[in-house]
């Protein structure tokens, strides 16, 4: 399976410092001044603050009252409140300004050749439903999106049960997801790297993991893995070594996994849990939580709710020999 370690070799993971796609770009510039006003604002204020003390008269407990302001007007103030009042309201503008001309460049990316997917949000993982006008070339994974360097991508927001927020900061914003509703983000990653996304809008118990990785990668590799993502789940060799694969397979499906689960190509057609035709190429499992590697795949089938505690996946009491015969036939599908 995938190594998890592969995830740190690309960009910055969940960095919105580091944009690496047009749309996160415009929108570090509008953090950047931002910041800088709010910065300008709050040393202008510090400095009046600091100037007022230096000019205050010293006074001790004995020191009578000065009166002499209720007698004359301070007209030096009026105007120095006046000057201070206009410039909050030209900040002000400003940030409307540059907050109005942020969101008509987010608007102007051009969607030619761009990849649609629909992407649901459950209680705690990610759908993604890859589209396209012919049926047959459309599939579903999990967890992960593999998008094309340079091409646009327009994601379909939706929700399955409570609100969820998608934010994957190095290429976009953040984007709820409310029941009943649909809402979309376009976004183009101008870099390789994988990047990871995550529910920003609390959601539950495991909100916190509730990972979504997105890998960007040339064009030509990007054709390549949606078109092994296209196949069915790849035959079992013949012979004996596929023995303990076949037997797997045969527990999969006799057991609650084919209840919950996909695998194209068997019987397997249930859309309770991740569809899992491909489940041995993905880095990670349990939505970013855990490596997908033997070791933790073993862990979390025998016993989610201690990794995860709240998910829907139950316990599965399963001998050794069965558990391993379970893990040769998931390592197959690649």
């Amino acid at each position: 399976m995938a190594a998890a370690t592969e995830t740190c070799s690309a960009a910055p993971l969940q960095d919105a410092l580091h944009a690496y796609g047009i749309q996160a770009w415009h929108i570090g510039r509008l953090w950047n001044f931002t910041l800088g006003l709010c910065v300008l604002v709050f040393s202008a204020v510090v400095g009046a603050f600091l100037f007022a003390l230096w000019r205050a008269p010293r006074s001790d407990a004995q020191t009578p009252p000065d009166l002499s302001s209720l007698e004359r007007p301070e007209r030096r103030i009026h105007r120095t409140v006046a000057w201070a009042a206009g410039l909050a309201t030209l900040g002000l503008l400003a940030l409307l300004a540059a907050d109005v001309f942020t969101s008509r460049a987010l608007g102007r990316l051009p969607l030619q050749d761009a990849v649609n997917i629909e992407l649901i949000g459950h209680q705690w993982w990610w759908e993604a439903r890859y589209l396209d006008p012919d049926a047959n070339r459309q599939f579903t994974t999990a967890n992960e999106l593999h998008i094309p360097v340079g091409r646009p991508v327009i994601v379909t927001l939706r929700s399955d049960d409570v609100i969820h927020t998608l934010w994957v900061p190095n290429l976009h914003g953040k984007r709820d997801m409310i029941p009943g509703r649909t809402a979309t983000m376009q976004f183009r990653a101008d870099q390789p790297g994988i990047y990871r996304g995550q529910c920003a809008e609390f959601c539950g118990l495991e909100h916190a993991m509730m990972a979504l990785l997105v890998e960007a990668e040339p064009n030509a590799q990007y054709e390549a893995w949606a078109a092994r993502q296209r196949q069915p789940a790849p035959a079992l060799d013949a012979g004996p070594a596929g023995d303990a694969a076949r037997r797997g397979r045969a527990l999969f499906l006799a057991h609650s996994c084919a209840r919950c689960h996909t695998i194209n190509g068997t019987g397997a057609t249930a859309a309770m849990g991740p569809d899992l035709t491909h489940l041995a190429g993905r880095k990670t499992i349990a939505a970013g939580m855990l490596p997908n590697d033997a070791g933790h795949l073993a862990s979390w089938i025998r016993d989610p709710q201690t990794l995860k505690p709240g998910v829907y996946m139950p316990v599965n009491r399963m001998r050794p020999d069965e558990l391993q015969d379970l893990l040769a036939y998931l390592e197959t599908l690649k």
